[in-house]
């Protein structure tokens, strides 16, 4: 005996019974119709002389010995007319044990060939046994839980290609009959089973194997839905993380298309579009191949296509079907570059698939075959269903690849400004390139030659001097708030400490007055940390210093645990400045960068500081002339003019008072700039250029020739240099922004004192005329200026 229930496990023991389909025939044996009823009694009547086939039977053998009764009492459930059309069985849930089917399935499982095993994918094991645990529940407890999941067959045809059958049962000839050992279900089990379905063994406690008795079949209508599964598992596969480092992807994505299109010989490759150079690309990845470009990494489109065939792609966005390879070369002579790479390769037929969106072309999927006219224009219209989710996966890839690019741009680089950021994207596509294919990946120097500088700042005159004196405030104003409460502790208690204490302030209060040194802050503060603060907690449960100590600490800022209001004020102030400044420049950068693409940066110090360089090799592009240089310099004058008086409109509103003075530093030859992987930024190349980059550190606080006066002044803006043509350049420039009345008309020319290896320098300098807002027009010296606001 060859019991069905041998070897499985479910809640419920199977009983192979026709009990409940028997039931139909005897409604019908009743029927007014005489065929029907007739019918009725001759199924009824067989089962009669064969009362097993009603009681039901766990013997799987009985199945072949009742063969010829079955199919007469299914007959009406399995038409003669439709079986060559209807996938159909009569089976056992969950076992894969057919026993009655159409014609058409036979035929199904007879191609699939001899060693084909019909199994149900799609349901784990576990999943299984909560499956048959749900019916339960709905069937003999009257809950409406939803279980339900696609049951597929996975059967290959002729080809050895792989398609897809769901299955949907016909459960209403079952009974389920509760064993009268199993366990009550109530509805708190019924709630906490709802919270645990990843809790086999609760299932398993509430349901024990072999609690229940199934008794009867299912029906199972199957329905080939490759076409939809193949659509499904082409998302599935493409949602997945890391697809081009998985060995797996391309050989998964092979077959899904095999499926799809029914084709065992199909072969699936990438190439992807660069816009900017119009170039097509090979994808790299495991199993990553481009049957447009062969064995090219990159082509130019307009070479790897023929006139018509990029218009199609490119412009009209349509699939390309080419299915006579063959018949196609010898019509073009060979001339036909698409088809020539694919008739080098072998290749008989293929399709070429856009994939674009709202913004264009970003690629291309190509399907090749080896066999002629299996491919075609009425097998790529089966592509439209499909290509949405190729884009939307594209699209994913695209940002995906973005973000990595700039994170191994900023891991390897830092922020990088928008006008070479091309340069280091290339890069970094190389790196990734070198990385996938198992080379070495090492992210190369970044360079651009023969490219002018431009150099500004704004610096904020005397900061050094006004720190130190917020600072000395401070530090005096901490220290008569600690000899108060000594003094309060004095009159408490005699103790000399107290007085030594009061000395010590007394002292640094002097010299904080006489002489503020560099260390004096450090020092004072040490005094606090390890004789004040102490004091204080000891000195805190008296009431008689209470008053004192709380007021000391009402002027002790929290977070830095010292007096810090002057200081505050000053580091706002600088904090504003720099913000103002830096988002006036950013703003003006946004139309400069629309004259003409250059690279700029700007870094705050105590001010504003900025570096510009501009020239071809930045741009890629050949259209650069030195009048666009000329343009940039005009327009970095007439900005830091415009800032200038942002700011002496802004500084009356700012917690401590301040100048500012601006310097332009003029660098007349061409040079070379590198990145500089270390320190993150860019830098200038050879010894001669050394010399640009020392005179923008120290000449801001270089002297006129022969004084003491420093270059740069408040109210007037210096123009730096070298060459006589730099000046006759910036003196024509000047006279431009003094009709423009920004410039006043008091020009002066001076030597500069010679630096460290650089000498011959000499400066412009003028007064910038300043406006006291919108609403006045009229135009200030900076002396004016500042008596017209005291006024």
């Amino acid at each position: 005996m060859s019991d069905i229930n041998t070897n499985i496990e479910a809640p419920f023991k199977f009983l192979i019974s026709f009990d409940k389909y028997l039931k139909q025939y005897e409604d019908l044996a009743k029927s007014e119709n005489s065929i029907y009823a007739s019918q009725a009694k001759r199924v009824l009547s067989l089962v009669e002389e064969n009362p097993i086939l009603r009681d039901g039977f766990l013997d799987i053998s009985l199945l072949k010995k009742y063969e010829s009764e079955i199919e007469v009492i299914l007959k009406d459930a399995f038409s003669p007319i439709l079986t060559l059309n209807e996938i159909k069985t009569a089976s056992i849930p969950f076992h894969d044990v057919v026993f009655n089917s159409s014609d058409r399935f036979k035929k199904i499982i007879e191609t699939a060939g001899k060693g084909f095993d019909l199994k149900m994918k799609n349901m784990p094991e576990n999943d299984m046994y909560i499956f048959a645990c749900t019916a339960i529940l709905n069937f003999s407890y009257g809950y409406t839980l939803n279980f339900k999941r696609p049951l597929y067959y996975e059967i290959p045809d002729s080809n050895g290609v792989l398609r897809y059958y769901k299955i949907l049962y016909n459960a209403d000839f079952i009974d389920i009959i509760r064993d009268k050992n199993a366990p009550v279900i109530t509805e708190s089990d019924y709630y906490e089973l709802l919270d645990n379905f990843e809790n086999i063994d609760l299932w398993k406690e509430k349901f024990p194997p072999g609690s229940y008795t199934f008794k009867g079949f299912v029906i199972s209508n199957i329905f080939d839905v490759t076409d939809d599964q193949s659509i499904s598992n082409i998302k599935s596969t493409l949602i997945g993380q890391d697809k081009r480092s998985d060995e797996n992807f391309m050989i998964d994505f092979h077959e899904i298309f095999r499926s799809l299109l029914g084709l065992k010989d199909l072969k699936v490759g990438f190439s992807v579009y660069n816009a900017r150079e119009d170039v097509f690309e090979r994808v790299y990845g495991s199993g990553m191949t481009s049957y447009l470009l062969n064995k090219k990494e990159s082509e130019s489109c307009k070479s790897a296509l023929c006139r018509l065939s990029y218009s199609k792609l490119l412009k009209e966005k349509q699939f390309l079907s080419i299915s006579d390879v063959e018949k196609f070369n010898e019509r073009t002579k060979g001339e036909a570059p698409q088809i020539k790479s694919l008739h080098d390769q072998n290749i008989k037929s293929a399709i070429f698939a856009p994939i674009a969106n709202e913004d264009g072309l970003m690629g291309i999927l190509e399907l090749v075959s080896h066999k002629p006219k299996v491919l075609n224009s009425i097998i790529a219209n089966k592509l439209v269903d499909v290509m949405p989710y190729i884009v939307a996966a594209v699209e994913r890839s695209k940002d995906e690849e973005a973000n990595l690019i700039k994170a191994i741009i900023q891991k390897e680089c830092t922020s990088i400004h928008d006008s070479v950021l091309w340069r280091f994207e290339e890069e970094a596509k190389r790196f990734i390139k070198n990385e996938l294919s198992g080379e070495k990946a090492v992210f190369k120097k970044i360079s651009f030659h023969n490219v002018y500088p431009l150099y500004g700042q704004i610096d904020i005159q005397g900061s050094s001097d006004a720190r130190n004196e917020a600072t000395k405030l401070d530090l005096l104003e901490q220290l008569k708030l600690a000899r108060v409460v000594l003094e309060k502790a004095k009159a408490l208690e005699q103790l000399p400490i107290y007085d030594q204490f009061i000395y010590q302030i007394d002292e640094y209060s002097l010299k904080l007055e006489e002489n503020f040194q560099v260390d004096s802050e450090q020092i004072i503060q040490n005094f606090f940390n390890q004789d004040i603060n102490p004091l204080l907690d000891h000195l805190k449960e008296q009431e008689t210093v209470q008053l004192a100590i709380s007021n000391y600490y009402l002027h002790i800022d929290r977070t830095m645990n010292e007096v810090y209001e002057h200081r505050k004020d000053f580091d706002n102030t600088i904090t504003s400045i720099n913000e103002k400044m830096a988002a006036l420049l950013d703003n003006k950068q946004t139309d400069a960068q629309l004259m003409y693409p250059h690279f700029f940066e700007r870094y705050k110090t105590d001010g504003v500081e900025h570096n510009m360089y501009i020239g071809q090799s930045i741009t890629k592009e050949d259209t650069f002339n030195e009048i666009y240089l000329y343009n940039l310099r005009l327009w970095q004058l007439q900005a830091m003019c415009e800032m200038e008086n942002d700011y002496y409109q802004m500084r009356h509103n700012l917690p401590v008072s301040l100048d500012v003075a601006s310097m332009i530093l003029v660098f007349n030859r061409p040079m070379s700039i590198s990145f500089r992987m270390d320190e993150k930024q860019f830098d200038v190349d050879g010894t001669y250029n050394a010399r640009y980059e020392i005179v923008k550190k120290r000449v801001d606080k270089a002297f006129i020739k022969g004084t003491k006066e420093r270059v740069t002044q408040k109210g007037k803006i210096t123009i730096v240099y070298s060459h006589k043509q730099d000046e006759i350049e910036y003196l024509r420039y000047i006279k431009f922004l003094q009709s423009k009345q920004m410039l006043d008309t008091d020009i002066e020319i001076v030597e500069l004192q010679d630096l460290q290896a650089v000498t011959g320098l000499k400066a412009i300098r003028v007064s910038i005329l300043y406006s006291k807002g919108q609403t006045d027009k009229s135009y200030y010296t900076y002396d004016d200026l500042m008596e017209a606001i005291k006024a």
